[in-house]
């Protein structure tokens, strides 16, 4: 009788990796974190969860160029003057950085 071994571990890494953090959109937000002193860090992943963007500021993000924001409730509402942000029930993680709003070009 032949006993066959394998591991698991690669399986399991793979688990934790989101097939899209926004289906059918470009990019993704995720939530504000805090570094402590007023400094605040907004990082744009892309598809497949690498940072592609970020925008760290201790002023309003609403201000800085990177992002346009609604009236309050303040949501992201673009980005770049090139994306429309979109709230989606589908929107994952990445790392332990929840999405907040998904991207999407205007044109789509």
């Amino acid at each position: 009788m032949r006993l066959y071994t394998f591991s698991v571990l690669p399986l399991l890494a793979l688990a934790d990796v989101p097939l899209s953090i926004c289906p059918g959109f470009n990019y993704g937000i995720g939530n504000a974190v805090s570094f402590g002193s007023g400094i605040t860090r907004w990082t744009v992943y892309d598809d497949s969860c690498k940072a592609v963007d970020s925008l760290t500021t201790t002023g309003s993000p609403c201000t800085s160029g990177t992002f346009g924001c609604s009236a309050p409730p303040v949501i992201f509402n673009s980005y770049r003057n090139t994306y429309v942000c979109r709230r989606d029930p589908n929107s994952g993680v990445c790392g332990g950085d929840a999405i907040s709003v998904c991207l999407i070009t205007e044109s789509e």
